[in-house]
């Protein structure tokens, strides 16, 4: 599909700009004087020499990026601090910051992340922003969740967490339940329509988001908090803060959490250990190294994605004492795995772990080199080890080997007859990089140019392992207790080796007109991607495979303040996400004739959108506000179809789907305190539009569908977002509210979910100090109050769910969308203090 004429102009005027980058301080958000970490001071030589106080710059700016700093609002001379970070003056209760940035961006802060329940993860602290569509599948938020922004799903975005990136190198996924514990959180930043200049990211068609973790606290001391709740939920979380380290600038913190849940239904827990630490040092005007790693353990079981047929039989699932065996022919499957094992019946709860281990580690660092000169470092690692797995029967004496059929062993044991294997998806990742720039000032012109380096080596794997008479895996790991076949090979569903290498250089630019009132942005990124791969299974199509990727990704900005509380602005930007890794290789199961299950396509161009925005924000002391308009244009959609042969096998493969196009709108407006009431309101309006005709799939027949002009999948028209927070200081109450509207979850339009309203409340209040504690709170957050019971999420869409007639003709069968029941009601009461 060709763009639309409107966005091809556009991104030839881009283009022909000067390459440039806008690094725009945003505006002070009211008259109160703000104290903040500064590198402004000189260094100390004792602990009486305090760094020098200095206006706070908020977020960080279009195309670069900068971490916020602690604020700390001063209220008649008086520095507020309620306990947590907590200031009570943040606009709409901390769902709003004000901005100068020249494109659509929201975030919260630690007023409004203070008084939910701790254990949330980043997606659902920001789900009522505009535009996006969280969900989540128990209350704690341990087994991840999803979310969508202007109908671009979570692996269309890019996730950072103090600059690095967060999403899997391989299939882009996020997993919010590993990034971060959300007392050190200070910052979730929603950038909805395009990533920034600096963003070091390969899938970031549909913008980022940005998280950044507190500071260490000046002075010793720390923060504590016990939670328990609804389905035997418990969690602990306590951070100690070093201080300034004797007489030096070094202050650091260390933290750790252990949280445990059981099933809100079907049997199973989640059982997570995290770990964290942060280590800075600032020194002069303006130099700054930080040190964050975070550690992250998480074991649990698996919630099964279900259709609409299950979710319209069975509900939210029963327990049936004989397993699969014991429904009617005919029946849909449970909507939970079954609590007892009966054997041969792979829907066992305790066939379905899901164990992964992870370790983060980031340096961002700022160097003033000269006064008009500023180098910026930010160096990552990243490592990730576990599996998803489930059950397996099969019979060992005629195993796979590619084309070839020969017997395998467990410990030089070959039973007889189906027997259950224990099948995980084994992934381990090791991904060093790098952000470099330098920033360079000169009057109205500020010049940037810099560099993305990232070398990562992710294994995957899916070995067979033996399972006990109970029905639980010998090895929840599954690399141990594994089948070996009669030819010493060990039994695979998949084995692949993905080198990745990304080199990625920037250069911008931006212009301050009118003492400040207009600034002009423009910037250019060329993104070069290189994959090596190496498919270890027998008799594949492809062995060995290199893709090379090439880029240019301009973008361009202009904001103007009209007056000290108007400004407008119009951006445009170029976004691209790589095809996934496992598009490159045959794997699964072998059938002669047909080879394998999933059918590699190496040839799959990236996925490219050019989005474009024009925006008007109020902001004043008491009144926070902004309306964006967007649109997008898509071509070389990614897709993963289903084809068949003339003789009924199937296999999928990963193509592009053409074209998709999108307009609409986002709002959101908060409020300072008054009568200490602080409200918040935010809306979108989208409609999304595949421009395509997709093809689809039935026995032998292949044909394309009437797909162009439908709405597209997961793209709900409507979404409102309402938040209330009260606070006198003592006393805290808060109540907010999701409205989403129904959802299509095929490109035919003949399969959606419906609109749903999810509601919160959380009172709490804090007590006198108390000894060492100096600031204990209690408090109790509910979770959906009105106990909705919903499909919250399409886990995967279909081009058709059911029969229908294609555009040659061909009667084509539908298959049926899955997707995930979203949690219920939840009480989670919290003790906390700073100490």
């Amino acid at each position: 599909m060709t763009l639309k004429r409107r966005s091809s102009v556009l991104a030839c005027l881009i283009c022909s700009t000067v390459l440039s980058s806008p690094l725009v301080a945003l505006a002070d958000t009211a008259s109160e004087k703000k104290t903040v970490d500064s590198a402004a001071s000189k260094s100390r030589t004792t602990k009486a020499a305090k760094p020098a106080k200095k206006q706070e710059t908020v977020l960080p700016t279009m195309l670069g990026q900068t971490s916020p700093t602690d604020e700390n609002v001063e209220v008649h001379g008086h520095t507020r601090d309620l306990g947590d970070g907590d200031t009570g003056r943040a606009f709409g209760g901390g769902l709003m910051t004000p901005t100068d940035s020249p494109k659509s961006v929201s975030a919260v802060t630690r007023d409004y992340i203070a008084k939910q329940n701790p254990a949330l993860n980043p997606m659902q602290l920001i789900a009522l922003l505009p535009g996006a569509n969280v969900a989540d599948t128990d209350p704690l938020g341990m087994t991840g969740g999803n979310m969508s922004v202007r109908g671009l799903t979570e692996s269309q975005m890019g996730f950072t967490l103090e600059g690095f990136p967060i999403n899997d190198i391989g299939n882009f996924a996020v997993y919010p339940q590993e990034i971060v514990d959300a007392e050190n959180l200070k910052t979730v930043r929603l950038a909805q329509g395009s990533a920034d200049l600096d963003s070091p990211h390969i899938s970031a068609s549909g913008g980022v988001v940005d998280m950044y973790m507190i500071d260490p606290k000046k002075n010793m001391g720390g923060h504590v908090d016990m939670t328990y709740g609804s389905y035997n939920a418990t969690r602990g979380f306590a951070r100690f803060d070093t201080g300034y380290i004797g007489n030096t600038n070094l202050r650091a913190y260390f933290s750790y959490s252990q949280g445990r849940q059981d099933h809100w239904r079907g049997p199973g827990w989640e059982n997570k250990k995290h770990g964290e630490m942060k280590i800075v040092n600032d020194w002069g005007d303006g130099n700054r190294v930080s040190l964050a790693v975070v550690g992250n353990s998480l074991k649990n079981n698996a919630y099964p994605s279900i259709t609409k047929a299950s979710w319209d039989k069975w509900g939210i699932g029963f327990d049936n004492p004989v397993g699969s065996s014991g429904l009617k022919a005919g029946d849909p499957p449970n909507t939970v795995y079954e609590r007892h094992y009966v054997k041969g019946d792979n829907n066992y709860y305790k066939l379905r772990p899901n164990p992964f281990t992870n370790i983060y580690a980031s340096m961002p660092s700022t160097f003033k080199l000269t006064d008009h000169l500023v180098l910026t470092e930010t160096p990552y690692f990243w490592y990730g080890y576990g599996n998803g797995g489930g059950g397996y029967s099969t019979d060992m004496t005629k195993m796979s080997y590619g084309s070839q059929t020969m017997a395998g062993s467990i410990d030089g044991q070959t039973p007889s007859g189906k027997v259950m294997l224990y099948n995980p998806s084994l992934t381990e990742t090791y991904r060093p990089g790098a952000t470099t720039k330098l920033t360079w000032t000169a009057g109205i012109n500020r010049l940037m140019v810099g560099y993305w380096f990232e070398y990562s080596k992710q294994r995957q794997t899916a070995p067979y392992s033996g399972v006990s008479d109970d029905g639980t895996p010998l090895s929840t790991w599954g690399d141990s207790n594994n089948v070996v076949l009669s030819n010493g090979e060990t039994a695979q569903y998949r084995d692949t080796l993905t080198q990745t290498q990304v080199h990625t250089p920037f250069i911008g630019d931006s212009l301050s007109l009118f003492h400040g009132k207009l600034t002009i942005d423009a910037g250019l990124k060329y993104s070069i991607v290189k994959r090596q791969g190496t498919n270890y299974l027998p008799d594949v199509g492809q062995k060995y495979v290199q893709t090379n990727y090439y880029q240019a990704l301009p973008t361009a900005a202009v904001r103007y303040k009209i007056n000290e509380h108007n400004q407008v602005f119009v951006s445009v930007a170029t976004n691209y996400r790589m095809p996934q890794n496992y598009a490159l290789y045959d794997s699964g199961s072998y059938v002669k004739g047909t080879g394998y299950s999933t059918k590699a396509n190496p040839q799959q161009q990236p996925e490219i959108s050019i989005s474009e925005e024009a925006g008007w924000r109020y902001q004043d002391d008491l009144i926070s506000s902004s309306i964006t308009y967007f649109h997008y244009n898509f071509t070389n959609r990614l897709f993963t179809q289903t084809v068949t042969n003339e003789n009924g096998q199937y296999w999928t493969t990963n193509i592009n789907g053409g074209g998709e196009h999108s307009d609409g709108v986002d709002a959101e407006i908060g409020t300072r305190p008054f009568h200490h009431v602080r409200p918040y309101v935010s809306f979108e309006y989208l409609h999304a539009v595949t421009d395509s005709n997709l093809p689809s799939a039935s026995g032998a027949v292949t044909d394309y569908m009437h797909t162009k002009g439908k709405v597209a999948p997961q793209a709900p028209a409507y979404q409102v977002g309402f938040g209330l927070d009260y606070d006198d200081g003592h006393r805290f109450a808060g109540f907010n509210l999701k409205y989403v509207a129904k959802q299509y979850s095929t490109f035919t339009n003949d399969e959606h979910i419906p609109g749903y309203v999810r509601m919160n409340i959380n009172v709490g209040y804090r007590l006198p100090k108390m000894g060492i504690f100096k600031s204990p709170t209690i408090r109790l957050n509910l979770q959906n109050i009105s106990n909705e019971r919903y499909l919250g999420w399409i886990n995967s869409p279909q081009v058709n769910a059911k029969t229908a007639t294609g555009i040659f003709g061909n009667t084509i069968s539908g298959k049926s969308a899955t997707y995930k029941i979203a949690s219920p009601f939840a009480a989670i009461a919290t003790i906390s203090s700073d100490f």
